[in-house]
């Protein structure tokens, strides 16, 4: 049996913490379905296909060889999507305490909806513990160099959204 499992969120940007979790996540399933979504909470500056693309490329440049993932875009209850695409579990990344109050009310819910669907959480490493997707978006604005937590494919999306707004 195929285990399957989804890593939820914006990604918007995709991070070096984002690729160490999806790298790790590989792990443990044999197949990952990375679900981006448009959290109603944050206001997303790149569209679904700008998020994908640079989740493409990124993923390429990991070199994983034959792992077999897939990118969707995620709409309705996490606990549908991952039960529609066969999920055995939902992996989440932890980055310091105060990610693990909010996932912990997640799970919660999410094992109220489904408790046929497990979260897995991983620990961020280390040198991605302090990176988020809205820290590298304000850095980049004010011009901080950003390319020590998100790829060269990101950087060239954000400079363009930059450039035009």
């Amino acid at each position: 049996m195929t285990k399957i499992g989804v890593y939820p969120g914006t990604f918007d940007p995709m991070t070096n913490g984002h690729l160490n979790i999806i790298q790790r996540s590989l792990k443990i399933v044999d197949k990952l379905i990375i679900g981006v979504a448009d959290n109603l909470n944050k206001k997303p500056i790149l569209t679904f296909e700008e998020r994908k693309d640079i989740i493409v490329k990124d993923i390429d440049l990991l070199n994983l060889g034959i792992k077999e993932i897939e990118i969707h875009s995620v709409t309705g209850l996490l606990t549908e999507f991952a039960k529609k695409h066969k999920a055995i579990c939902i992996i989440r990344g932890l980055r310091a305490v105060s990610d693990f109050e909010y996932e912990f009310k997640m799970t919660g819910m999410n094992y109220q909806l489904n408790p046929e669907i497990e979260t897995v959480f991983l620990m961020s490493s280390d040198n991605n513990s302090f990176i988020s997707s809205s820290l590298v978006k304000e850095v980049h604005k004010l011009g901080g160099d950003v390319s020590k937590f998100v790829s060269q494919n990101t950087i060239k999306v954000l400079n363009k959204k930059n450039s035009s707004s």
